[in-house]
Parts: C-alpha cells; sequence; structure tokens
C-alpha cells in the first residue's frame, strides 16, 4: 500500500496547473477508503501521530488510529462514520488521545466525502499537534498572572486608604485626607487603564477593534500630549516638535490616535535619554491595490541607550518590556494593533543619536462616500 495520496490537478490561475502531494501538507492528513482502511498517511500525520506509516496503512481506521475521548471512550465507535445518518458530513475539531505511554493529545477533524446522501466514499481527517494550542494557552496564563499581579498592589492601596479613613476620619488633618485621597484616585485610574487595556487586547486578537473615523490633526494631538507631559512635570525642553507641511488630510479614531502617541511619549519619557524628538510629515503610503497615496508618518525618537538589536523583533509583542521601570508589557502590543487596524505600519529602528526611534505611517482613511 503506497502513502501517496493520489495526483491531483489545481488550478492555478494560468493554463498550467500543479499536483497536490499531501507530504507538502503542512497539517497531518489521512484519508480512509469506502471499506474503512487507511489509504493515506501523510508526514506531518506521522510526526503529529508518532505513528509509523507502515502500521497505519491497509489497517481499519478504527484499528490503525485509535483515538480516545478525554473520557477514555473509543472515538471511532462513538462517532460510527460509515453508520448513522446519511446527512452528516463532517466532525468539528476536538481534543483527543492516542492510547500509549502519556497519552499523546491530537486535535482532529474529519470530514465525510458522499455522492449525495449516499454512503461514504472516503473519511478525510486533518490531524494537528496541540503545541499551538498550547502556547495560547501559556499566554492567557501570563497574561491573567500579569494582571491579576498588576491589580493585586492598587487595589490593596485603594482598599487600605478606604478602610483607615473610615475608621478613623476624625484623627487626620485635611492635608493627610487629601494626600490619602488623592493616591486612592490615581490608583483607581490605574485600575481603570489596565481594565482598558485587556479590552483593547480582547478586540485586537478578536478582529473586533472598532475605529471610529473623523478628521485628525496629528500634530495638534502631539502638541497637546507634550503640553499635557509639561504641566506633570517633564521639563519643556525635554521635547522638540517638527511638522513637515502640508499634512494631508487625515481621518482617524482621535481617541486610539491619542492612545498611540501618549504611549508612545510616556515611553521616551520613561525609558530614554535626553530630548525626545517628534517629527510629523507627509509620507507615502500604498494599498493593496498597488495605489499610492499621500500618508501621515509620525517618529517619536530619543536619545537613550535605545534597544538592543536582538529584542527589535519582540519589540511589539505582549509582556515585552525594554526596561524594569515598571509597566505591564501590554502598551507597544496594543499601539500595534490600533496602528493596523487603521491600515498603518508601525516599526522601530535605532534612533539618529542612539535611541530608540517608533515610526508609524497612517493612511489617509477618507470614507468612501468622501473620497
Amino acid at each position: 500500500m503506497k502513502s501517496q495520496f493520489p495526483r491531483q490537478r489545481v488550478a492555478s490561475g494560468t493554463s498550467s496547473s500543479v499536483s497536490l502531494d499531501p507530504d507538502e501538507l503542512p497539517d497531518g492528513l489521512l484519508v480512509a477508503d469506502e471499506t474503512g482502511r487507511v489509504v493515506v498517511f501523510n508526514r506531518a500525520a506521522a510526526r503529529v501521530t508518532g505513528l509509523a506509516p507502515d502500521a497505519v496503512l491497509g489497517r481499519p481506521l478504527d484499528e490503525a488510529l485509535p483515538l480516545e475521548d478525554l473520557e477514555g471512550r473509543r472515538w471511532w465507535q462513538l462517532t460510527d462514520p460509515y453508520g448513522g445518518l446519511d446527512i452528516r458530513t463532517r466532525q468539528p475539531e476536538r481534543n483527543l488521545l492516542l492510547p500509549g505511554p502519556g497519552g499523546r493529545e491530537v486535535l482532529v477533524s474529519a470530514r465525510y466525502v458522499r455522492e449525495g446522501c449516499g454512503p461514504v466514499q472516503r473519511v478525510v481527517v486533518a490531524l494537528r499537534g496541540t503545541e499551538a494550542r498550547r502556547r495560547t494557552e501559556r499566554s492567557h496564563a501570563e497574561l491573567i498572572a500579569t494582571v491579576a499581579h498588576e491589580l493585586r498592589s492598587p487595589l490593596t492601596s485603594v482598599k487600605g486608604f478606604t478602610a483607615t479613613l473610615l475608621a478613623k476620619w476624625e484623627r487626620f488633618t485635611e492635608d493627610q485626607k487629601k494626600l490619602m485621597l488623592e493616591t486612592v484616585d490615581a490608583d483607581a485610574n490605574r485600575v481603570t487603564r489596565l481594565i482598558a487595556e485587556l479590552l483593547d487586547i480582547s478586540r485586537i486578537d478578536s478582529g473586533r477593534l472598532e475605529v471610529r473615523r473623523q478628521p485628525v490633526r496629528l500634530d495638534t494631538a502631539v502638541r497637546r500630549h507634550v503640553d499635557g507631559l509639561v504641566a506633570a512635570g517633564v521639563p519643556e525642553e525635554r521635547f522638540a516638535v517638527r511638522v513637515g507641511e502640508p499634512l494631508p488630510q487625515l481621518w482617524a479614531d482621535a481617541d486610539k490616535i491619542d492612545q498611540v502617541l501618549g504611549n508612545l511619549l510616556e515611553n521616551a519619557v520613561r525609558h530614554g535619554e535626553g530630548t525626545v524628538t517628534i517629527d510629523v510629515e507627509p509620507a507615502k503610503s500604498e494599498e493593496a491595490s498597488g495605489r499610492v497615496r499621500e500618508g501621515t508618518a509620525v517618529t517619536v525618537s530619543d536619545q537613550g541607550p535605545g534597544i538592543p538589536e536582538e529584542s527589535i523583533p519582540r519589540v511589539f509583542t505582549r509582556f515585552w518590556r525594554g526596561s524594569k521601570r515598571g509597566g505591564t508589557g501590554l502598551g507597544l502590543y496594543i499601539v500595534k494593533g490600533i496602528v493596523e487596524a487603521h491600515g498603518g505600519t508601525i516599526r522601530v529602528d535605532r534612533g539618529p543619536e542612539g535611541g530608540a526611534s517608533f515610526r508609524f505611517i497612517l493612511p489617509p482613511g477618507i470614507p468612501e462616500v468622501l473620497a
């Protein structure tokens, strides 16, 4: 019994065609014929299951791949692919076990190939390893642990100060009361920001981040953020804003762009050194159709130690921290998600004076009805 799947002709959009070899597929593939015997078992399937092709090919499906569900029930007997209702066409992906030492876990989905409502002619089984799912689960666990850690400190502070004020209000002076209430307010704001970050991550991961577009002047938004940082105590001479005129018209979500600018400027002030230079200038942007349109670019550079070369690919991933100066490590991940939701791009490089340089470009985003 050969392990090769019968070559199939696949249209390539031209007069030529290509042959499909199941060993070239990234996921495991098993095919059983109308008698229930395995006729195809590709290399990826052997890798995922740990089974040798010679031990699988030609054998009945339930013997060749003796899958069990998490409750120990034999999967093929439970699903009965060659029996049951003649309108069944598939089994959704689920986590199953292969008996043996360690109980190897496999993600399995199946398709029942019929002609009309006739008998099953082939059972096509897709097999995937659980490594990707485990990585996702680990990422979620890290997120939960990070959130729990970040919430514990401000909530402990809020609880402690409010309990103290309620129990001993008369013993404190007005200045002491004001100081404690200001601390409670700051910690409550910290919790609010963290919850907002979690909601943003959820929307980015699920592709549900909404962009409510309106005309936005990026140079005005940049100056507003700089003024806010100066009012908060950052020396005014630390900032240099340069604007290249004329800036093209930009339609974007003003609140989300404020979030991007706030994160990049605060990072530059907190983790960088020297002058923070913000350049706002016109930039060319190429659409998927190949059409080139004018966009707007913002570059935020500092004169600090910069980002190590080996860390640059991880800057926009979850939990990356450029230093040990606090933070959840989620801000730049959210920044990238917001920029990309606008159809833009963002990158980080070494700055002209050695620090980090973040540059994002936004397309015009003008609604079609106005274009």
